[in-house]
């Protein structure tokens, strides 16, 4: 119970007692006031103090009640402040996600003029699984939007991010390009060696990927940049998929593979863009 609602209940009792110890001081001096000179002195010197401290105590609980009601009504307003604040934040959020967006659909439409033949689905990203053996999220968007199984999953900036591999009506499921699952043909370095990107457990583990079945003869180096093929109509030709951090063998030296760092930043993910159409390479 508040304060000032505790006066509320329970003042007018504390008053009637207090005129009450008034009233009986008041009394026994008129009752006594035709005796001895000494015994109306000695109750004058008694209930002095008692009216003295009564008004003195009156006075401190309108004080208190005057203390306690300002101190309610501070209550109330650092709590209205408190909403008020927790309005704007969510207001700010909103702002910040539409400026998101924005810039978000500013690069894709840089993309578009590139690549005329695709088709976009923008969609947020909504949980990422949980699982330490696999890299994949749930997005905000499914077959309702024309999205399917197969699908290639890009950033704005035209960086592969993955391919979904499971959808409902107003959600799919996408698998990333570090995934051990994930496999996909790809072309490095200024020579354009063909070549697999295909993920790997501890490779997964670190937010990187391979790229392995090389060409025969063929040299990669740190910094070569790794693009889709679009060989087999999984994905778009030309999608920027990393860049290869080192090279390794294997098999005693006679097979080449490379760790690649994918160009999207997966950690940092909120939205996505999935292609719904392209022009398949032959």
């Amino acid at each position: 119970m508040k304060a000032k609602d505790y006066l509320k209940k329970y003042g007018v009792k504390l008053a009637a007692a207090v005129a009450i110890v008034v009233i009986i001081s008041l009394v026994g001096a008129s009752v006594l006031k035709g005796r001895a000179g000494g015994l109306s002195n000695a109750l004058g010197a008694l209930t002095q103090p008692v009216e003295t401290a009564v008004g003195a105590a009156a006075g401190w609980f309108e004080d208190l009640y005057g203390y306690l009601y300002e101190y309610d009504m501070r209550v109330e307003e650092i709590n209205e402040l408190r909403s008020t604040i927790a309005s704007l934040q969510d207001e700010a959020r909103d702002y910040d996600a539409v400026v998101e967006e924005n810039a978000m659909l500013r690069e894709l439409l840089g993309l578009q003029e590139k690549r005329a033949d695709f088709v976009f689905e923008t969609a947020k990203i909504v949980s990422w699984d949980s699982s330490n053996y696999s890299s994949a999220f749930t997005i905000s968007k499914g077959s309702n939007n024309g999205i399917k199984v197969g699908d290639c999953v890009i950033t704005e900036y035209g960086a592969l991010v993955g391919q979904v591999i499971e959808v409902g009506d107003i959600w799919a499921r996408v698998q990333t390009v570090i995934d051990v699952n994930t496999d996909v043909g790809a072309l490095v370095g200024s020579n354009r060696y063909a070549g697999i990107v295909s993920g790997e457990f501890s490779a997964m583990q670190d937010g990187q990927t391979r790229i392995t079945y090389l060409t025969s003869g063929a040299s990669i180096f740190e910094q070569d940049e790794v693009l889709t093929s679009g060989k087999g109509g999984l994905f778009p030709s030309g999608l920027l998929i990393g860049t290869v951090t080192s090279v390794m063998t294997e098999a005693g030296g006679q097979t080449i593979f490379g760790i690649v760092e994918p160009a999207c930043n997966l950690t940092s993910l909120s939205q996505i863009v999935v292609i719904k159409e392209f022009d398949i390479v032959e």
